[in-house]
């Protein structure tokens, strides 16, 4: 198993999901169609919430990621996301979650997650459903969704995808760092959230940060990441980056 495949299966994928199975046939350059993250049983180790930009948007969308992104890690002390360009345009934030759960529980998270940061989040119904597996070709259209630093996000807001296929050692470097959700922080933040079923006269429990202080963590997206933190980021890792998929075209 290569490394990118071994760090895609440590965060994201059961051994039965659609998902594993097609990443264990799919050829590295060739075109990949989105693919389901349950397994068979209807179990999740991730939750993909895509943040599409909506008409007349500029990088709203990008914004409403890093609302969510940094209040999961300020307000309930998850480790860092990883985030993801889709190929079409918008982006993917990937939660990693150490035991899998039912897609039900997933979705109830989300929606939960919306009386806190309401209008920001998608539509739990998104939890589940296919997705693009980074890194992934659009047959269609020829672009790549991958996943970004974060810190370059912004800059990605009228893109759609990479004209071409990042470096695999790139997107190791992004994911091998991260850490997953442990089950007693998914358990205890769901308990915490507000059930979708509540009637509407009921207002949302206010949540107390499990973070002293205003302390902003290292991890999170709204921090300012020059080239040459990233640069810093990948030879600490023994990797020679290009950047040549991510320098904005004239």
């Amino acid at each position: 198993m290569d490394k990118l495949t071994s760090e895609l299966m440590r965060l994201y994928l059961l051994p039965d999901s659609p998902a594993a199975q097609a990443l264990a046939q799919r050829a590295p350059d060739g075109p990949c169609d989105p693919v389901g993250l349950a397994s068979s049983d209807g179990l999740l180790r991730a939750i993909a919430l895509p943040f599409r930009k909506a008409a007349g948007e500029d990088a709203q969308h990008w914004e409403r990621l890093c609302t969510v992104a940094n209040g999961l890690q300020t307000d309930f002390g998850f480790p860092a996301p990883a985030v993801s360009v889709a190929s079409a345009g918008g982006y993917v934030l990937w939660l990693s979650l150490e035991a899998p759960v039912p897609m039900a529980e997933a979705r109830r998270f989300v929606a939960g997650l919306d009386g806190l940061w309401p209008d920001t989040l998608p539509s739990p119904d998104t939890v589940g459903m296919p997705v693009e597996l980074p890194p992934c070709q659009n047959g269609a259209a020829g672009h790549w969704a991958a996943f970004i630093h974060p810190g370059m996000g912004a800059s990605f807001a009228d893109e759609s995808g990479l004209d071409m296929a990042p470096p695999a050692a790139g997107q190791v470097a992004f994911l091998e760092g991260l850490h997953s959700i442990t089950a007693d922080q998914f358990r205890a933040t769901l308990d915490r959230l507000v059930p979708p079923a509540l009637p509407a006269s009921v207002k949302p429990a206010v949540l107390a940060p499990t973070r002293a202080g205003n302390s902003v963590p290292d991890g999170l997206l709204l921090r300012d990441a020059t080239l040459d933190d990233i640069v810093r980021f990948l030879h600490a890792r023994g990797i020679e980056p290009t950047f040549r998929f991510i320098v904005p075209r004239d």
